[in-house]
């Protein structure tokens, strides 16, 4: 036996056709409940991915910024002596890093704030266009939903997330200028270390996006070249014409 109800709204008209034999009461309430605003909240595994990609992209950021401000110090700086370049290059590569990380956290909280506005106002309109949650409620203008906010954006996590990203990758660079003390030597092992990390963050953030990761990875350590190139480069022409 099928069964047929319509059941209108403010927005819209529904039409829902039941299949079977239903007593009266669980036709009631199919034809009465409306889908919950809960269950249009992405996935937690889908919410997982999406944090793993964006911080394997911050690591990306903070590893090419810190590693061509550590090549442009160093192209820069004046031939006095390379214990004073060093210490010149990996203070600026200090502070690259501190200021890049505080701006990716100030970026990523107010980012992620708005967009967590825009999700409880959707729950807002969304419980208030449901006769259930609004009986459920007594009209006090406060549903369940609301109160449980365990899958909404968080914007305090983010900007930790996304400093403490920047930070990582930043580090790889910074590590390898410290390590190293002679100027070619130390321009060689930066390039060379960030070009490996560049792969390897390329290739995994392709792969937490379901894409493929060799050319990902590649695409990566050639954009990552070509800033550091032109960073160096720059740097290089105003260092010659004492700029």
């Amino acid at each position: 036996m099928a069964a047929t109800a319509i059941v209108t709204n403010d927005d819209d008209i529904k039409l829902t056709i039941v299949v079977g034999t239903l007593h009266a009461d669980e036709a009631a309430t199919a034809m009465s409940s409306p889908p919950s605003p809960a269950s249009k909240q992405p996935a937690p595994r889908h919410h997982v991915g999406q944090w793993l990609r964006a911080a394997v992209l911050g690591a990306s950021d903070g590893l090419v910024s810190t590693a061509a401000l550590i090549l442009g110090v160093g192209a820069a700086a004046a031939h006095d002596g390379d214990d004073d370049r060093r210490h010149a290059v990996l203070l600026a590569g200090l502070a690259g890093l501190i200021a890049g990380a505080c701006s990716m956290a100030i970026g990523e909280y107010v980012s992620v704030h708005a967009q967590l506005d825009v999700e409880v106002a959707e729950l807002k309109r969304a419980s208030s266009s449901s006769p259930a949650a609004i009986a459920e409620d007594g009209g006090g203008g406060g549903s369940p939903e609301l109160q449980d906010a365990g899958g909404l954006s968080s914007p305090g996590q983010a900007a930790a997330a996304s400093a403490v990203a920047f930070a990582a990758g930043g580090g790889v660079p910074l590590l390898a200028a410290w390590l190293v003390g002679g100027y070619r030597a130390r321009v060689v092992v930066v390039v060379a270390t960030a070009s490996v990390a560049l792969a390897v963050f390329g290739s995994l953030g392709a792969v937490l996006g379901r894409a493929p990761g060799g050319r990902a990875g590649l695409r990566a350590v050639v954009g990552g070249l070509v800033a550091m190139g032109i960073t160096y480069g720059l740097m290089k022409v105003f260092r010659i014409h004492d700029v």
